[in-house]
């Protein structure tokens, strides 16, 4: 299964994105209000700065206390995300993101984001594609 068959299968919507400057406390309330674990920094939307995860707000309230929620998102965010290509495999960005331990990687086309797909959305892609395959190996099995 490809990234571009994962996207597909998601709901229409796009990509939450906050700007640099957004106060974490708002990229918060984003994650809070919509549930959903990351959003993606971006000046305008199609270039990704970077990412901020539940896992970075945690991290600095853990290590700066809650001022830290004043700042900008700029401050606390993951800078090098990975992306992949709406060819990839499913193998191929779940083997980036365990080995990389994120959760979250943008789709990238023509050097733009045009989506994101979590670990939760390839995991469940790819429990599909072994349930088609074990439901064929069982009909030939059968004789069906």
């Amino acid at each position: 299964m490809q990234v571009q068959q994962i996207l597909k299968s998601k709901p229409v919507g796009g990509v939450v994105t906050v700007t640099p400057e957004c106060p974490v406390s708002q990229a918060a309330a984003e994650l809070s209000a919509r549930h959903i674990g990351s959003v993606v920094v971006s000046a305008d939307g199609k270039t990704v700065a970077g990412i901020v995860s539940e896992r970075d707000i945690v991290r600095e309230l853990g290590r700066d206390g809650a001022g830290c929620l004043n700042g900008p998102v700029a401050a606390i965010m993951t800078q090098s995300v990975q992306g992949c290509a709406l060819t990839d495999s499913a193998d191929a960005v779940l083997e980036r993101m365990t080995e990389g331990r994120f959760r979250h990687m943008p789709v990238i086309e023509n050097g733009a984001m045009i989506g994101l797909i979590s670990i939760g959305d390839v995991v469940k892609a790819r429990l599909a594609e072994l349930g088609m395959e074990k439901d064929a190996l069982e009909g030939m099995i059968m004789g069906f």
